[in-house]
């Protein structure tokens, strides 16, 4: 007798296998074939077409020629019109212009996932910058980023919750400079706590370093409280720099803050 497939938690079955495919397409922006997104989500050719229809017939996905399925004008147009309309964007996105305006570099707002961070909304200079790998939407390990370390701060008590959320270590070691160690961290952590800022010291990618403060989004969604940053180039605005100017960076926040309310 065939196994259910609550017996194989793995297998990809009805709605999920459509999810699947949705999400297999917006990850490659030039396009599938119906071969690659078959082996991607591990499932028959013919299933995969039916899962593909059901997002046609959504306009969430299109055939171009020769075969290939793209996401459909649909699912890009939601996908923009809520994140332009999300409340905590709206609130912060003033406080980013302003700390781009003041420093030049790339300004980032983050909540956390978990162990993870996830970029809610990042605003580059006009100018003379270089594109960071974050994205909007994008995530990192929240030991490696200042904003990570700054709202592990604010979730822990001690090293075991910190542990509890970021596990035990040993770390991956995304550069030279990166924290391996459970010990470590907690020590960056405790020392966020007390200065009520957190630093990357080129931890996430070599040349990068950042200061990230908390802020909150007050009615835009009561409870919610995240973390923005400035990151900037070394080499143009050193780590030493940057935390010299921190209460500059707390005070813009606070009164950026105050005028998106």
């Amino acid at each position: 007798m065939a196994a259910s497939p609550e017996a194989d938690p793995g297998r990809l079955v009805g709605s999920d296998r459509v999810l699947a495919v949705l999400v297999e397409l917006a990850e490659r922006p030039q396009g599938a074939t119906l071969e690659e997104l078959a082996v991607a989500v591990d499932s028959p050719k013919s299933t995969v077409h039916r899962a593909l229809s059901s997002l046609r017939r959504a306009r969430l996905a299109t055939q171009l020629g020769r075969g290939t399925y793209v996401v459909g004008d649909e699912f890009l147009r939601l996908a923009f019109e809520n994140h332009a309309q999300r409340p905590d964007r709206l609130v912060v996105e003033p406080i980013l212009r302003a700390l781009v305006d003041r420093f030049g570099e790339t300004a980032h707002y983050a909540v956390r996932d978990g162990a993870e961070i996830v970029y809610r909304a990042k605003v580059d200079p006009s100018s003379g910058s270089v594109r960071l790998t974050s994205t909007v939407g994008g995530r990192n390990p929240a030991y490696r980023t200042a904003v990570g370390k700054l709202l592990l701060s604010e979730a822990v008590r001690d090293a075991g919750e910190l542990a509890e959320i970021v596990g035990a270590g040993p770390f991956e070691a995304r550069t030279p400079h990166t924290i391996t160690t459970l010990d470590e961290l907690w020590g960056e952590v405790r020392r966020t706590r007390e200065r009520g800022y957190a630093v990357d010291d080129q931890e996430n990618e070599v040349g990068v370093n950042c200061v990230a403060v908390p802020v909150g989004v007050g009615a835009a969604d009561p409870g919610m409280t995240g973390a923005v940053s400035v990151s900037a180039l070394a080499f143009r605005l050193p780590l030493a720099e940057l935390v010299a100017r921190a209460d500059e960076i707390r005070g813009l926040v606070a009164d950026a803050g105050r005028g998106s309310l």
